[in-house]
C-alpha cells in the first residue's frame, strides 16, 4: 500500500526504516505543513517495503512517501 502526503510540507521526521515491521495506526512519518507538525499514521499493519523520501525533504499533495507491503 502506498502512504501518500495529503498536503504540501517538508518532511520532520521518518520514524520507521526498510524492513520495520508496522501495526495500523504506528505513527510512521511527521510532515510540518503550515508551522504545524501532522503525524502520519500506518493505513495498515505490514511491513515497510521502500521509503521514497528523506527527512527535510519536501513534498506535495499525492506524493508518495513509502510503501507498506
Amino acid at each position: 500500500m502506498e502512504v501518500k502526503a495529503k498536503m504540501p510540507g517538508k518532511v520532520m521526521a521518518i520514524n520507521v526504516n526498510v524492513g520495520d515491521a508496522v501495526t495500523k495506526g504506528q505513527r510512521i512519518i511527521v510532515l510540518e505543513a503550515m508551522k504545524m507538525e501532522t503525524p502520519l499514521p500506518s493505513p495498515c499493519d505490514g511491513t515497510v517495503a521502500d521509503i521514497k523520501v528523506v527527512a527535510g525533504g519536501k513534498v506535495n499533495p499525492g506524493q508518495v512517501l513509502m510503501v507498506i507491503e
